[in-house]
């Protein structure tokens, strides 16, 4: 499907693979609203490139009302909101089960599990009744197989992505609306700040690029209606998957 004058939403916008997600609908002509917790940041994304405008929305994804009302101001100021990409996503420094804070674990969790369900739940609607629609939830291949050093609650949120896409992606075909998993290996992220010991930079650039992700998704959207591509695993060159 053609993405001229689409209206876009992604979360996670401000940065990593969500920016370059935004950048890259928008190169292709899309109206591309980004969401992000801090707003300074999300207006520095937004004018960084004047010929990619981009349209700031600060919102927390964890928040389910903030969410229903970004949701809201999206669909007024740029009409229906035709496509959704979460890629929010966090985690923590203190990531293995013996050392995991209670309030770490929920921080997580309503991150990256519920803010993909708040975002899909708001957005839903609108596309039920366009009889049209397409949702991309960035997961992980720790989405798919659990790995030890992406840490107990990012592993388990993972899952929860990816359990919630398959699950609604079938409820929803009969609405016109397709789901699809992204689940990307080891990305060069402003996440990797959070790992226990810090990346060396060439490990860094052996890395999947966001703009890497941000292909796929573009392909993804310019597909017709009829082609729904469920998941997509990718991993850098170096990683293994299984």
């Amino acid at each position: 499907m053609a993405l001229t004058d689409k209206t876009v939403l992604v979360t996670g916008g401000g940065s990593g693979i969500g920016l370059a997600v935004a950048r890259c609908l928008a190169d292709r002509g899309a109206k591309v609203a980004i969401v992000g917790r801090t707003a300074e940041k999300l207006r520095a994304a937004a004018t960084a490139v004047p010929e990619r405008p981009l349209h700031p929305f600060p919102c927390d994804v964890g928040d389910r009302a903030a969410v229903e009302r970004v949701v809201e101001a999206v669909t007024r100021r740029l009409g229906g909101i035709a496509i959704l990409v979460h890629a929010a996503g966090i985690n923590v420094v203190r990531r293995a089960m013996a050392e995991l804070a209670p309030e770490d674990w929920d921080r997580v969790l309503t991150v990256n599990a519920t803010g993909a369900y708040n975002c899909m739940r708001a957005v839903l609607p609108g596309m039920r009744a366009a009889r049209d629609g397409l949702i991309v939830n960035i997961s992980s291949i720790a989405g798919k197989r659990a790995l030890e050093l992406a840490g107990t609650a990012y592993c388990a949120s993972k899952f929860a992505v990816t359990a919630l896409s398959f699950a609604v992606g079938l409820e929803e075909r009969k609405n016109g609306i397709r789901v699809t998993n992204i689940c990307p290996g080891e990305v060069n992220t402003p996440i990797l700040e959070q790992r226990p010991t810090p990346v060396p930079e060439e490990r860094r650039a052996a890395m999947l690029q966001g703009e890497d992700i941000a292909q796929i998704v573009a392909t993804i959207a310019e597909l017709p209606p009829r082609a729904h591509v469920w998941e997509v695993i990718m991993t850098p060159l170096y990683q293994e998957y299984a």
